[in-house]
């Protein structure tokens, strides 16, 4: 069976210290991998199964396999909303070689998002205000 991927683009990223030396540990993203994806059905075992082991999935995609990806990274999707990536795994019997992604939604702000252009603005406009101009 051949995949489509046609869902989406999806980013990767690594979690590091962006701390400089001898200040408190930050965590910063640094983007490993982009890749096309294909949304997933998130299905009432798996879906339960987080559930039981506190934690809350919120979508499953499916992507290109590709090596070094693991569950102590994050993903993108172009929409801006960000997940930590809680399952990898692969997918056997389609074409090209694949994996799924179980993603868990992240509210957290990560060093370097502002220099890799991931910075989202607050949902009351640049100024933070509300939207009438005064400060």
């Amino acid at each position: 069976m051949t995949q489509p991927f046609s869902s989406g683009v999806v980013r990767l990223y690594s979690v590091s210290d962006g701390g400089k030396p001898g200040e408190r540990p930050r965590e910063a993203l640094t983007e490993k991998v982009k890749l096309c994806y294909e949304e997933q059905y998130l299905g009432l075992n798996r879906y339960y199964s987080g559930k039981q082991n506190q934690v809350k999935i919120d979508r499953v995609i499916r992507a290109p396999r590709h090596r070094g990806i693991s569950s102590q990274d994050m993903a993108r999707t172009e929409d801006g909303a960000l997940y930590r990536i809680d399952l990898v795994q692969p997918v056997i019997d389609v074409y090209p070689p694949s994996m799924d992604l179980t993603l868990c939604r992240i509210e957290q702000d990560y060093e370097g998002e502002e220099d890799n252009g991931l910075a989202r603005e607050d949902s009351r406009g640049p100024s933070g205000g509300d939207g009438q101009g005064k400060s």
